[in-house]
């Protein structure tokens, strides 16, 4: 059991042909990811990688059946990426692409409503299910299969926190990266909710940062549905002053709640094991599945 991404996952890159699409789609080849061809507009017909290239994604689908997406487009145009792997019924959509405009993105999930497919990201580092399916950029090695589901805004600390509860012995059964942006496809409630639902999760580490409302929507979630599984909550940027943009576009404290003290205090309320520092995130899944 696995969330969104697996070994059966029959996944296309879009900008497949470009540099980054490149780089991403050949260590995801190497990891052992279900790479069934690319898209690149106008070179459809050659192979790449030693993969089919496609110029539409309706192509890809008819001809190669592909269900998922990476999508490695520049920010002008990734928003019509995403509507086409939508429109093509494509089920899985991962945008990696960092910078699209704010009203890119209003337009796409006015648009995706109604639809089958589910987008994570943009400006994310992607999924990745250990030794199945890798989506995306982040490193594979630090990631061992386990039962561990890990949840987070941050790209370097889904890493982080792969890394240590590794070494504490456990692994990861799924982590979505879901990106930083103001506007993005998967909340941080709806991701938890899935590793909630998969039978092979034990615990959730969930990652978040200043800025929405997003993790207290989680974590009122996660005390509603009766605390199921431990979760292991930390949130960054807590040195950040309000009104400045740290890192992530979506990054700001700008109302109530949104700062990282009183996004702890309302995880803490709700039932969730509060870590003040990523370091400890290792230690405190170790103690939750002691």
């Amino acid at each position: 059991m696995s969330v969104l991404v697996n070994k059966n996952s029959k996944i296309i890159v879009q900008g497949f042909t470009g540099s980054e699409g490149t780089f991403h789609a050949s260590q995801m080849i190497e990891y052992g990811t279900n790479i069934v061809g690319g898209v690149t507009p106008g070179k459809g017909g050659q192979e790449h990688l030693g993969k089919p290239v496609f110029n539409t994604v309706q192509d890809a689908v008819d001809k190669a059946g592909a269900d998922t997406t990476i999508i490695f487009v520049p920010p002008a145009f990734a928003a019509d990426a995403v509507m086409e792997a939508a429109d093509a019924g494509i089920k899985v959509i991962i945008c990696i692409t960092e910078g699209i405009p704010v009203a890119d993105m209003v337009k796409v999930k006015g648009y995706l409503e109604g639809k089958e497919a589910r987008l994570v990201g943009p400006n994310c580092p992607g999924v990745i299910t250990p030794g199945e399916a890798k989506v995306g950029i982040m490193p594979g090695f630090i990631f061992k299969k386990g039962n561990v589901g890990i949840v987070s805004k941050s790209g370097t600390l889904t890493y982080e926190a792969a890394d240590q509860v590794v070494k504490q012995g456990y692994g990861i059964t799924t982590a979505i990266g879901i990106g930083g942006d103001p506007i993005i496809g998967t909340t941080t409630k709806e991701a938890v909710e899935m590793l909630m639902n998969d039978p092979e999760t034990e615990a959730i580490v969930m990652i978040g940062e200043i800025g929405g409302q997003l993790e207290a929507e989680a974590a009122r979630w996660i005390k509603a549905d009766g605390n199921r599984k431990p979760v292991v909550g930390f949130i960054a940027g807590q040195t950040a002053p309000a009104g400045r943009t740290m890192g992530h576009a979506g990054a700001i404290v700008s109302g109530e709640g949104e700062s990282a003290q009183a996004k702890m205090e309302i995880l803490a309320e709700n039932g969730i094991h509060v870590v003040a520092s990523p370091a400890k995130i290792g230690e405190a899944i170790a103690k939750v599945l002691a």
